[in-house]
Order: structure tokens, then C-alpha cells, then sequence
């Protein structure tokens, strides 16, 4: 499971998270897009990424990417070669 900490001196931009302690990534991002879609509301701009890499740490296995949802089935070439 990939987990992330935030760095202490980031903590002033996130009160809401634990400076230093290691929690799943996916619940950091969560509390981060909570907050984002409340910053929407005031029009601030929106960060690239959810967590930013300057201001957490990270470890584990990050997940793989996903594949395209919408390629269809008959666009992938068969494993054979063929199509």
C-alpha cells in the first residue's frame, strides 16, 4: 500500500493532517480533494497534483496506471500477433 507523511515544515498549508506520521496516500489525497472542492468555491487555483511531492514524503508501491477504459477490445492486437 503506498503511504505518504507530511513534512513538518509543510504543515501550516494542511492543519488538518499529522506532520510526520504515515497514513495510506489514498486518505491524504481524499482530505486534499475535500479541500480543494471547497477551495473551488472561492475560485483559488487548482494544484497539478493532489500531493504535492515538495510537501510529503512517500513510500510503498505506488498503483500501476490504468489503461485506457475506452479502447474497445477489437482495437488491442490479439497475443498471437494477429488481429
Amino acid at each position: 500500500m503506498r503511504e505518504a507523511r507530511l513534512r513538518p515544515e509543510f504543515a501550516h498549508i494542511y492543519p488538518e493532517l499529522v506532520p510526520g506520521q504515515w497514513e495510506p496516500a489514498a486518505r491524504i489525497a481524499r482530505v486534499i480533494l475535500a479541500r480543494y472542492l471547497v477551495q473551488q468555491m472561492t475560485d483559488t487555483p487548482s494544484p497539478d497534483r493532489a500531493l504535492d511531492e515538495a510537501h510529503f514524503e512517500f513510500r510503498g508501491a505506488a498503483e500501476p496506471p490504468r489503461g485506457n477504459f475506452r479502447e474497445r477490445s477489437e482495437d488491442r492486437e490479439s497475443p498471437t500477433g494477429g488481429s
